[in-house]
């Protein structure tokens, strides 16, 4: 359980209400030691050993296999990016002329375009699921997002939550279903693990990928993927010496290897050691665990929920407490609201929120308090007319 405020394991001004974790993570204190602190290995480059190119590597494995309820660490890739895992699926698909890929309305770009790509040169067709205008949106969309699934679907590639509105996925009808037809699914967790739980052991995705600047609390370009059975033969979208078996081998390097490492060793990035920005993801996700997913939503739930009603009572959409995702709410901004004058209050009380296409996008985490919603409702009541 996290009954308050963790803002001081954080760098935060005081008179900052940073909102806009989605955006970006602030850094843990601890995280940013840890950078320091390797970035001047470079300076003695002789104390860097064969050995710091792996066993690192393999300690965040393990933390974010444990992150996302696994027990095989070499189902996890080191990626610079979600639409690197992305590009990697996209690689190995075969599709057929009749084939379909299923995505949602407005999903993040890197969630879409290789998708469109593949199907133009396979001659498939690229469903976009709309969101329903209804009473209960979260269950329309999933119900919606099934019924598009047939015998032709390829794929299913979804987030876990909506990225711009929050509105959450009922992943597990929606592997059943895929299951069913023999469709692929995969995920795009960049905006939701790290903050909502995720058990990829019940959902089995064939491939779940999360940049680590956000929800993760990492460095930029760098994040993880979990690649399930599917691709254990896959093809990499770049052939780099340290996927191969035996890497370890330095002096055995010129003898080429044509196995690659196990699982999803094969679909890391090349320069994946990287000795700065893997220790301080590993530290990030070590706190994560330790908090515990399931905390992490409860505690942004306790402070949020009361504003949320308050901006419904302004006129503002907001999906249902028990819809929604509590760490990313996106909000409706009601007619009533003159949206410059919302812009200037938010601007000048240093309130700090993120608009994703109609909606304004609140994502709070554990360095937030119920106040820093509080302020947020203020800005809302000052720009209603």
């Amino acid at each position: 359980m996290i009954a308050t405020s963790q803002k001081a394991l954080f760098d935060l001004a005081d008179e900052v209400t940073y909102l806009n974790c989605a955006y970006m993570s602030p850094q843990l204190k601890e995280v940013e030691q840890i950078g320091i602190k390797h970035l001047s290995l470079k300076n003695r480059p002789w104390g860097i050993s064969i050995q710091d190119f792996y066993q690192p590597v393999e300690e965040l494995k393990s933390a974010f296999a444990r992150l996302i309820n696994i027990t095989e660490k070499d189902r996890i890739a080191i990626v610079p990016s979600a639409s690197y895992a992305i590009a990697n699926v996209a690689h190995n698909l075969k599709l057929k002329p009749n084939q379909n890929i299923i995505v949602a309305q407005e999903q993040f770009p890197s969630n879409y375009y290789s998708w469109d790509r593949v199907l133009q040169q396979a001659g498939g067709e690229l469903r976009v699921v709309q969101l329903p205008d209804a009473a209960n949106r979260t269950q329309a969309w999933s119900e919606a997002l099934l019924n598009a699934i047939d015998e032709n679907t390829a794929m299913v590639a979804l987030g876990h939550i909506h990225w711009a509105n929050g509105i959450k996925y009922d992943l597990e009808s929606i592997r059943k279903k895929t299951r069913e037809v023999g469709a692929l699914l995969v995920i795009d967790g960049t905006q939701s693990v790290g903050a909502l739980p995720f058990d990829a052991s019940v959902i089995q995705p064939d491939m779940l990928v999360a940049a680590g600047y956000k929800w993760l609390l990492g460095p930029y370009s760098m994040g993880v993927a979990y690649f399930g059975s599917h691709f254990d033969q896959g093809i990499p979208i770049e052939e780099n010496w340290i996927n191969r078996k035996d890497s370890e081998n330095f002096q055995g390097l010129v003898n080429y290897q044509g196995e690659y490492k196990p699982l999803a060793g094969r679909f890391s990035m090349g320069e994946q050691s990287n000795f700065i920005s893997v220790p301080m993801l590993t530290t990030a996700i070590k706190q994560l665990n330790t908090w515990g997913l399931e905390n992490i939503q409860a505690y942004c739930r306790s402070i949020n929920t009361s504003a949320m009603e308050a901006l419904q009572e302004l006129g503002c959409r907001v999906e249902s407490v028990d819809d929604r995702a509590h760490h990313l709410i996106g909000v409706g901004i009601s007619p009533r609201i003159q949206t410059d004058l919302l812009q200037q209050q938010l601007s000048e009380q240093k309130v700090f929120v993120s608009q994703r296409g109609a909606a304004i996008r609140v994502s709070t985490h554990v360095f937030n308090t119920q106040e820093d919603l509080n302020r947020l409702v203020d800005c809302f009541k000052k720009s209603w007319r």
